[in-house]
């Protein structure tokens, strides 16, 4: 993590660097997290550090535990489905109200530019940054901000689980984004989403899936 250097908004500093550590993938879930430690690691007092983890157990991405400290949160197969189902209903209700512009367009075609070349390169960390901005910008474009802070904090829970199932989806997922990025600009609701429900079923089977394959046997859930 990068050590905060001006003490300004320091709980809102600390939120998005301990959220940053997480999303990137560096803790399992049997890592813990401490205000010692994070304070430390930051550089500013244990205060803003607490307020950060109380809002970050508030949008689902880790568990406190009294005394003991803070831990990714472990969602099961039953509360990824249920998020992505929630996910499926909000992003197809995006595409349709959507308003599409010229320059809505641009941006998201740069988007899938940048998402296959990022791909290519094998940069992990900066394609989920682009393809979590692809689904941003179509969500902003509806103009309702109550939506877009909802999908926004479904995407990262949804993260915590295809954080380690990255090669899952990545190389579909441009694709589908091209292809619903034509779509629209035909002015095609019904067929932008299809496409959206199609992208979003396909991510959820495969995750659903390798993490059936990761249960020892003669476990269920």
């Amino acid at each position: 993590m990068k050590r905060i250097d001006i003490p300004s908004n320091l709980t809102t500093l600390a939120y998005n660097n301990i959220r940053e550590y997480i999303l990137q993938g560096r803790l399992d879930e049997a890592s813990r997290l401490t205000e010692d430690f994070l304070s430390n690691q930051l550089g500013i007092s244990k205060s803003p550090v607490r307020e950060a983890l109380n809002r970050l157990e508030a949008e689902g991405l880790i568990r406190i535990e009294p005394r003991k400290g803070a831990y990714l949160r472990r969602l099961t197969p039953v509360e990824i489905n249920e998020l992505y189902d929630t996910r499926e209903a909000l992003e197809a209700h995006v595409v349709r109200t959507a308003t599409v512009t010229q320059i809505l367009l641009a941006e998201l075609r740069q988007s899938v530019r940048r998402q296959r070349s990022l791909l290519k390169a094998n940069d992990k960390p900066h394609y989920i940054e682009e393809d979590v901005r692809f689904h941003a910008l179509l969500a902003q474009a509806t103009g309702n901000q109550y939506l877009c802070s909802v999908l926004g904090n479904i995407q990262n829970q949804i993260w915590l689980s295809r954080r380690k199932t990255y090669d899952l989806s990545s190389s579909t997922a441009p694709d589908y984004h091209d292809a619903i990025v034509k779509a629209l600009e035909e002015g095609a609701a019904d067929a932008a989403e299809r496409l959206m429900r199609e992208h979003i079923r396909t991510v959820r089977s495969r995750l659903l899936q390798f993490l059936e394959d990761q249960q020892p046997v003669g476990v269920s859930n």
